[in-house]
Parts: C-alpha cells; sequence; structure tokens
C-alpha cells in the first residue's frame, strides 16, 4: 500500500522527469560528457537545475569555488526548504539523511500536498515518493546520455524544461488544495521582489520574504487545515 501509492502519487514527476533527465543526459554528452558522468551526477549531486548549470561549469574549466557560489547561488531556495521540513523529518530516523539529500523542488512539493490517506504510513510514504523520483531522474539522465551518444540534436531551448515542470507541479498542487494563500503569497512576493531586485537577483530576499510571511500566517493556515480535516472526518461519520 505504501510503495503502491507513493508511486502513484509521483508519477506525474516520473513523466517529467524523464524528459528534463532526458535532456541533462543529452546536453552532458554533447559537451563530451558520457553516460559514466551522467550517471554520476544524478546519483550523487541529484540537484536537477545545478547539474544544467554544472554542464557549462565544467566545459568552461570553472574552478572549485567558482563551482560553489554558483551551487549556493541556484539551490539557496533549499535552505528554506529544510527550515520548513524540520517538524515533517524530525522522527525519520536513518531515512532522514537521504530524505534531506533527495528534496527537490517536486519531492517537496509532493511531501507539502496533504496528509496521506488511512493505511498509509507517512515515514514511508516520505521515503518512497523521493527515492522513486532520483531513480527516474537517473533513468532519464543515462538515456539521455545514451541517446546523445547515437544521435545529433539542436540543444537550443533545453534548459527551459525544468521551468515547465515547477510550472506542471505547481498547478497541480493549486488543484489539490482550497486554500491557495501560500501559493498567492509567493506569486505575489516573488513579483515585487523581481520588480524591486531584477533577474539576477530577486530569488533570495523573496525566499526570505516568503518565509517570514509564512512563519508569521502559521497559526491562520494550521487553524484551517484543521478545521476542514474536522469538517471531513464529520462527513465522512454522517455518511
Amino acid at each position: 500500500m505504501n510503495v503502491r501509492y507513493a508511486f502513484k502519487r509521483s508519477l506525474p514527476v516520473m513523466a517529467g522527469y524523464i524528459v528534463l533527465g532526458t535532456g541533462f543526459g543529452i546536453l552532458l554528452e554533447t559537451k563530451g560528457y558520457g553516460v559514466g558522468w551522467a550517471l554520476a551526477m544524478s546519483a550523487f549531486i541529484y540537484a536537477g537545475s545545478m547539474q544544467y548549470v554544472a554542464i557549462d561549469l565544467l566545459a568552461g574549466g570553472a574552478s572549485l569555488i567558482s563551482a560553489a557560489i554558483m551551487t549556493l547561488m541556484v539551490n539557496a531556495r533549499h535552505l528554506f526548504y529544510g527550515i520548513s521540513m524540520i517538524d515533517r523529518y524530525k522522527e525519520m530516523g536513518k531515512k532522514k539523511p537521504y530524505l534531506i539529500f533527495a528534496l527537490t523542488d517536486e519531492t517537496y512539493s509532493l511531501v507539502c500536498s496533504g496528509d496521506v490517506p488511512e493505511g498509509v504510513e507517512q515515514k514511508k510514504y516520505f521515503f518512497f515518493v523521493s527515492l522513486f523520483n532520483q531513480c527516474y531522474w537517473i533513468a532519464g539522465s543515462v538515456l539521455g546520455a545514451l541517446i546523445g551518444s547515437l544521435l545529433n540534436f539542436n540543444t537550443a531551448g533545453i534548459d527551459f524544461s525544468m521551468t515547465a515542470l515547477f510550472l506542471v507541479v505547481f498547478v497541480e498542487q493549486w488543484k489539490s488544495t482550497s486554500n491557495h494563500l501560500s501559493a498567492l503569497a509567493g506569486i505575489g512576493i516573488s513579483g515585487i521582489c523581481l520588480l524591486i531586485f531584477g533577474s539576477d537577483r530577486f530569488l533570495i530576499p523573496a525566499m526570505i520574504l516568503i518565509t517570514v510571511f509564512l512563519t508569521l500566517a502559521r497559526r491562520r493556515l494550521e487553524m484551517q487545515h484543521a478545521d476542514k480535516t474536522l469538517v471531513s472526518e464529520t462527513e465522512g461519520e454522517s455518511k
């Protein structure tokens, strides 16, 4: 039940990760890095958009310090993801290090998209969703590297695929919840920061402000969630 439910929930991510991973593998192959590199990077780095950036860093011979700074800038949002996952992951035991490592945008969305149904253990759901998603990414990366070694591709626009997947996940989460306060706050704050700081510098200020807002609104959101759960339980008992 746990594995089946986690797999079912991860299917939208599978569709995206296979395509995105394939794009990454193809780009990597065009820069002269083969299947072994694709497998190793997706298994031990597993950073999505940062892996796309890493292709140019590798090809350009960037220094370790430059790579570290770029990684921090691209993945700064994970600092805030981690803060918001403290309560959810605090009792995960030996699985906790892997769950922290495997926390991507899409996995974060699935983990935070609501309570699991009766009969599904939440801890196992978190683990299997994270594991399935990484397996999809690895499979896509290796497939892309293999395809890239056999065929010639025009790779223009492939890097936009990460943005496209994020939009799909956002829409899916929007449709699965009735309270859109968090999403609207994220859109609004990001838009304001984009206008103030520009496209190169808006991400970190936006994440800080979103975190502050959600922290202040946390009690209200929890009360609304509790009320919705109580209503659902009452309706279930009446039936």
